[in-house]
């Protein structure tokens, strides 16, 4: 029994940690995941954003927390937002909003589930998540599919704003496969580690596919008052 408690305990904890703007909504961290979403409603308050491929050049550079954070400040500001996992290598999202795996995007892309049955509700009132689902031997070509132009035409339908978690876009093709699928792609960099060559690359990278990179966003940047998984938080949109 105790060690249940200790593993329960350490489980919840690492969850305050991911969605901070959820469980300490007034820390400095939170304000600055409400800071990119007003910075994203002013890029073009005449025609808002309402599909946007979140990811970064290579892994470990905090877009699915950042991903699960922007959409919680989107919710709270009362849009109803559609989270897609698309990175089915390495799928997160399902992790930090503590929901099941089990029948996801990538089963929704196969056809052995249709939309309804694969958008799951999350504890967060106003977010939903479709998530990776099981592992398949082809997601480049699942991505690249007509059936993902489907999913996210019907994510966009019931939703305010759809938000896809994408891998890495020097890892693999999917994030140019999907960047001309939706309106907007966001790079997050990791300060004092992405390397600047590998940043200028998957810019290169996404510009060849005409994709409309609308900003970067600063992750683990030192920061006084932080004790969150990120040191710090800052974005810049150029």
């Amino acid at each position: 029994m105790i060690k249940m408690d200790k593993e329960r305990r350490e489980r919840i904890q690492s969850r305050d940690v991911e969605l901070i703007t959820n469980y300490s909504s007034k820390s400095p961290l939170a304000e600055a995941y409400r800071t990119l979403r007003t910075n994203i409603e002013f890029l073009s308050p005449d025609d808002p954003l309402e599909t946007m491929v979140i990811t970064s050049s290579v892994p470990q550079e905090g877009k699915s927390i950042t991903i699960a954070n922007l959409a919680v400040s989107m919710a709270e500001n009362g849009q109803q937002v559609i989270v897609i996992d698309a990175d089915m290598r390495k799928p997160m999202q399902h992790r930090i909003f503590e929901i099941t795996n089990f029948g996801g995007l990538s089963d929704l892309l196969t056809g052995e589930l249709n939309f309804a049955e694969g958008l799951q509700k999350t504890n967060i009132e106003g977010i939903s998540l479709i998530s990776g689902g099981n592992v398949p031997p082809n997601p480049a070509e699942l991505l690249g599919s007509q059936k993902m132009e489907e999913v996210i035409k019907q994510a966009e339908n019931k939703a305010d704003i759809v938000l896809i978690d994408s891998p890495p876009v020097i890892a693999v093709t999917d994030s140019r496969l999907l960047a001309n699928k939706v309106d907007g792609v966001m790079l997050v960099v990791a300060a004092q580690e992405t390397d600047e060559e590998a940043l200028a690359k998957s810019q290169q990278m996404l510009e060849k596919v005409q994709a409309n990179v609308i900003g970067t966003v600063l992750t683990k940047y030192p920061a006084e008052e932080s004790n969150s998984y990120y040191s710090g938080y800052y974005n810049y949109y150029g």
